[in-house]
């Protein structure tokens, strides 16, 4: 049975696109949104996360669950009032910004017992990658190869080299994710190692073990200590991994780069 629900998470404050940057020139309607905060409802012709979800749903994702916080009537007013003829959109409002672990369980009543995808609303999925994990029987967790990153997005390699690293065993399992990793774990890593880019494929094995998950060093509950706590409790997660790029919203230096990558995709939600 094919995997259909996603949820998004939308719920982040945005400090980084708060930020001013200089020599970066923006739309009126751009600075507003990147002012609030809310990376998804930067305009790229029309809002990025209209173009996160159009890809979603081409890759069979299109029972969507936003996750959003209180504030964020901005969101539910857009997706309430614009045509839909493929996907369905409900909201889950996660209170405080207290980590992805915590913005899963907020969408724990849409996601009830199946697998969901999980994934950043400030990133831009290709289909085909994601559509990888649509017929998985476990969880899963897309793997993307770093040197395909650096050549196909619009990150550059310095902040490629911080994303986590992950690592299977013979059978495809996840055995391993290093977040924020030194230099020399980078180096031993290889050429092109696997990075984590949170496009994950998540079963209610990991939603029971991020109830219970502690707060992190960063005081947050994190999905990937969630998804720890199901695989040392027999969950299995299968690492799919991808030669593909992936378009970054963090920061007002990314808009450009994501409006021209975007200039010519079909959109349709």
């Amino acid at each position: 049975m094919a995997n259909t629900k996603a949820v998004i998470m939308a719920r982040g404050l945005g400090s980084r696109m708060r930020k001013q940057a200089d020599g970066v020139a923006l739309t009126e309607q751009q600075q507003a949104a990147a002012d609030s905060g809310v990376k998804a409802m930067i305009s790229v012709g029309r809002p990025f996360l209209d173009h996160v979800i159009s890809a979603l749903a081409d890759a069979g994702f299109t029972d969507i669950c936003l996750v959003i916080g209180p504030e964020h009537q901005v969101i539910r007013d857009h997706y309430d009032s614009v045509e839909k003829t493929r996907v369905t959109i409900s909201y889950a409002v996660q209170e405080e910004p207290l980590g992805t672990a915590n913005a899963y369980l907020a969408a724990a009543d849409f996601a009830g017992d199946d697998r969901v995808l999980l994934v950043n609303s400030d990133n831009y999925y290709p289909a085909e990658a994601v559509a990888l994990l649509n017929g998985l029987t476990t969880s899963g967790l897309l793997g993307f190869d770093s040197r395909a990153m650096i050549e196909q997005s619009n990150i550059p390699a310095d902040r490629v080299a911080a994303f986590a690293l992950v690592t299977a065993d013979d059978q495809g399992h996840l055995t391993s994710l290093i977040e924020k990793p030194s230099p020399d774990q980078v180096a031993a890593a290889g050429e092109s190692p696997l990075v984590s880019m949170n496009c994950w494929l998540l079963g209610p094995a990991v939603l029971e073990a991020a109830r219970h998950v502690p707060l992190s060093a960063r005081g947050e509950y994190e999905i990937v200590d969630a998804v720890r706590a199901a695989i040392e409790s027999g969950e299995t997660v299968t690492l799919v991994p991808v030669r593909a790029g992936v378009l970054d919203m963090s920061n007002r230096g990314d808009i450009a780069s994501v409006v021209e990558a975007l200039a010519d995709r079909p959109c349709t939600l």
